[in-house]
């Protein structure tokens, strides 16, 4: 019997949704992406079939795509003309072009990706997602407060320190060095304005301020410089410092939440990391369907593991691009196995309740 390289999670309104009809375009509502880094790299194959072939088709209402960090470059991925497209640029760049001196400062690193970026968008993708006729992305940042809106790099990993050890004891202690800011593209539409569990501003995402946006949203502290988004005021962060994998409301609705992952669970934010206490119970995901890799695929994946961030450290340059681009034709695997579901309807077999 050959393995199962998915593992499908569903909260309650979902498990009904999917066991009544299955997993259809027209009642996925919301699309989220969660921050990672390199991790997209081994969940390619069910983008591009997320992307390309399930949501292709045209539809009369709106589907809502929030990410933070690389999940906000794979909803501009998708917001545009041709999503598959966008995807191999992005994922070629990503792997190809992040090429660092040994010790490379922050400006460096901002310099490479914001090329990644511009290659991922080229020359139309910013007016592409802009006008979008039914894909409304929500790009998430972390706007500076007090030593976080700082540039001096003192004074960010002192923030960074006060910020973990008020997590300790609430999540809503980020207030004091954060504020979650949220670039779309919905206008009066959006379904998270009722966000109330961090400070939140909502602002729309123009022409004039939707790379920067998208930049802001993948912006690490101390290994990225901050970002000035225009028209936002302040500096600007990684937007998974406060939403890592986006425990979110995701609000009221009748249709799907549907969460290609790399994980089948999920941590809200990026000091929860080492918190195995503070996973996401599955209150936000009533109306979720999480697809994700299972342990069997990562097990087979080189070193027997997702990329990640560390593989520029553990690696040599030669090394981890072979890694990655092994993961990158490995998730075709993902995509196979999720073609054969959706054909057959077998989905609802296979998913197994939140």
């Amino acid at each position: 019997m050959s393995p199962q390289w998915l593992t499908l999670r569903a909260g309650p309104e979902a498990l009904r949704i999917v066991r009544e009809r299955g997993l259809r375009a027209e009642d996925v509502d919301v699309l989220p992406g969660a921050s990672g880094g390199a991790k997209w790299l081994a969940i390619a194959g069910i983008d591009r079939v997320v992307f390309g072939e399930l949501l292709a088709a045209r539809r009369t209402r709106a589907l809502h795509c929030i990410g933070s960090s690389i999940g906000s470059w794979r909803m501009a991925c998708f917001a545009q003309r041709d999503p598959v497209a966008a995807l191999a640029r992005g994922h070629y760049a990503y792997v190809h072009e992040q090429r660092y001196s040994p010790r490379p400062s922050t400006r460096e690193v901002s310099a490479v990706l914001g090329r990644a970026l511009d290659h991922l968008l080229g020359p139309t993708g910013v007016d592409e997602i802009l006008a979008h006729p039914w894909a409304r992305v929500h790009v998430i940042t972390a706007q500076g407060r007090g030593l976080a809106a700082s540039e001096r790099r003192g004074a960010i990993a002192a923030s960074l320190g006060l910020a973990a050890v008020g997590n300790l004891v609430s999540r809503r202690t980020l207030a004091l060095q954060l504020r979650r800011c949220v670039f779309h593209t919905a206008g009066d539409d959006t379904p998270f304005r009722h966000l109330a569990d961090l400070p939140t501003t909502h602002l729309p995402m123009t022409r004039e301020n939707a790379r920067a946006a998208l930049l802001a949203s993948g912006s690490i502290p101390l290994v990225l410089d901050g970002v000035r988004v225009p028209g936002a005021g302040g500096v600007h962060w990684d937007g998974g410092v406060l939403d890592y994998h986006l425990d979110l409301d995701f609000g009221a609705g009748d249709g799907l939440v549907l969460y290609p992952h790399f994980y089948s669970h999920v941590v809200p934010g990026w000091f929860d990391k080492p918190l195995r206490w503070r996973r996401a119970t599955g209150r936000n995901f009533a109306r979720t369907l999480l697809v994700a890799p299972s342990d069997a695929f990562v097990a087979s994946l080189p070193g027997g593991k997702i990329p990640d961030r560390r593989d520029f450290y553990a690696f040599d340059e030669a090394e981890r691009i072979r890694r990655w681009d092994a993961a990158l034709r490995a998730s075709e695997r993902l995509a196979d196995e999720l073609r054969e579901l959706l054909a057959t309807g077998r989905i609802a077999e296979r998913v197994q309740p939140w």
